[in-house]
């Protein structure tokens, strides 16, 4: 038997003991009165009217360290906003209390009541005068020097990790906040907040290979959403006109440290606005959301410094395929030219593609990665555009951009298609392309097309990858560091 095997082993020995003497080993009734962090700011408002025969404070939370004394023992607990002190003495709680407290382990809940004062070296620490088991721990924590490191353990077990690593819980805490952040910038700006179906009978509003489902009552197929869009314009039609939603994303994709396919976005739309008034209201959230958490517009992201200060770079994606890419401008409207770019370079790109197709896949590869500073890359090419509103100058073209940052998509926007003939074509145009082998490609939404018969005004809409903010604001290199709990492999 191995030593988790052993300390299981002797728990649970101690549990039936302590059940034979009629310990409740899991009640209900110990009510704190207040956090840890709280009573830290009680003690900072009132240190001289504290001390051992003063005010009484309840406070609950999971012992994280004992240190047995003989008659008397520190203890060391936490709550959700943080760590205190708790001395026991055998003489204050009495010999019964004093001996169930001496058979609890590390990972325990207690209840504890009692006044504070400062030890020797100035600690402020809560006296028990009263002491209670609230939950047993029936198996062990990892062991505190050595902590969770394995990623596997970290992500498959995320509540050891939360309990044992403050770095993670600072993570999620400060993905709290940032959602809120964002929440609080969108209705300022009078936007409404709304929820939209996540099964939907038609896969639609991006190019990627969804989820199916089936439902019995009605006898149909569904699909997890790819993304919120066709839903969201048609409240657009409907006289909403500005609106976002915070909420899940389903893609079946691989995995990846930039991929889950449970992924969370906020799309929003407003009418009577273009893809550009979208950048400088992207520009504006951004340095909003980064100066209230971060405290400046500056951050630093796996080693470099990151300046979300407005005034942020715009390319058309050609130009930079020139500027950055280092393709020679000769060859930029050549379609075979660039396919032996491509070749000469082991750049995986199909003589099926498009000419659109060809220009974005070698922007991912030789542009991308190296946009390190919040970059608006426009004028994307219409066969990869189904959904974006051609450019009045370029019919070739969109009214469309992409914000990359630290080298990865964070956000896509776009001024609207509210031509219903126009977005009927380009529905076709993907079903061509679904015919010639991109299962990725649109289907027709013959529905979505209707309701934009009933008029849409013209309008802009975004969508922006929490996950991916949340990352570049926690400094993590990997999306499962900022998903609670990310999809991974079944245990053999």
């Amino acid at each position: 038997m191995d030593k988790e095997g052993r300390l299981l082993k002797l728990r649970k020995e101690k549990i039936n003991e302590l059940k034979e003497k009629g310990v409740n080993l899991y009640p209900n009734d110990f009510k704190p009165s207040c956090s840890i962090d709280e009573l830290r700011k009680i003690i900072e408002k009132n240190p001289d009217t504290l001390g051992e025969n003063g005010q009484q404070f309840s406070i609950a939370g999971r012992m994280m360290a004992v240190n047995k004394m003989g008659k008397s023992s520190f203890v060391r607990f936490k709550d959700r906003s943080g760590q205190m002190q708790v001395y026991v003495q055998k003489n204050r709680v009495g010999d019964e209390t004093y001996s169930l407290f001496k058979k609890l382990d590390i990972g325990d809940f207690i209840g504890v009541t009692g006044p504070v004062f400062q030890t020797r070296t100035g600690e402020w620490t809560l006296l028990a005068d009263q002491f209670r088991l609230l939950s047993k721990a029936v198996r062990p924590l990892p062991e505190k020097f050595h902590g969770i490191k394995d990623p596997e353990k970290r992500y498959r077990q995320r509540y050891l990790d939360l309990i044992m690593n403050e770095k993670t819980r600072q993570i999620f805490i400060k993905r709290s906040a940032i959602v809120a952040a964002m929440r609080e910038f969108f209705n300022k700006k009078g936007f409404m907040e709304v929820e939209t179906p996540m099964m939907q009978p038609l896969a639609g509003g991006a190019e990627a290979t969804p989820f199916k489902t089936w439902h019995n009552a009605l006898g149909m197929e569904l699909f997890l959403r790819i993304a919120p869009e066709l839903y969201l314009k048609r409240l657009v039609v409907g006289g909403f006109e500005r609106i976002f939603e915070i909420n899940r994303n389903f893609r079946n994709e691989g995995v990846s440290t930039r991929h889950n396919p449970e992924f969370t976005m906020v799309e929003f739309y407003q009418a009577y606005a273009d893809y550009k008034e979208l950048m400088d209201l992207t520009e504006e959230m951004f340095e909003a959301i980064v100066m209230k958490i971060a405290g400046s517009a500056k951050i630093e992201y796996q080693g470099n410094e990151i300046d979300f200060s407005r005034g942020w770079k715009k390319i058309a994606m050609i130009d930079s395929l020139v500027e950055i890419g280092g393709v020679d401008p000769g060859i930029i409207q050549n379609t075979e030219a660039l396919l032996e770019f491509a070749e000469a370079r082991n750049i995986q790109i199909t003589k099926k593609d498009r000419h659109g197709k060809i220009l974005t896949k070698l922007f991912d590869i030789l542009v991308e990665p190296k946009l390190i500073q919040p970059t608006f890359i426009t004028g994307y090419p219409v066969e990869v555009s189904p959904l974006s509103r051609k450019s009045d100058t370029d019919p070739e073209l969109t009214d469309r951009f992409e914000l990359f940052i630290a080298g990865r998509e964070i956000a896509n926007g776009f001024s609207e298609i509210n031509d219903p003939e126009d977005q009927y074509n380009r529905f076709l145009m993907q079903v061509r392309q679904r015919d010639e082998g991109n299962s990725e490609a649109h289907i027709m939404d013959a529905e979505y097309v209707e309701a934009l018969e009933y008029g849409m005004p013209p309008t802009a809409g975004e969508g922006i990858g929490i996950d991916r903010l949340v990352m570049l604001l926690t400094d993590s290199a990997s999306i499962r560091e900022v998903i609670l709990f990310p999809h991974m492999k079944k245990n053999s």
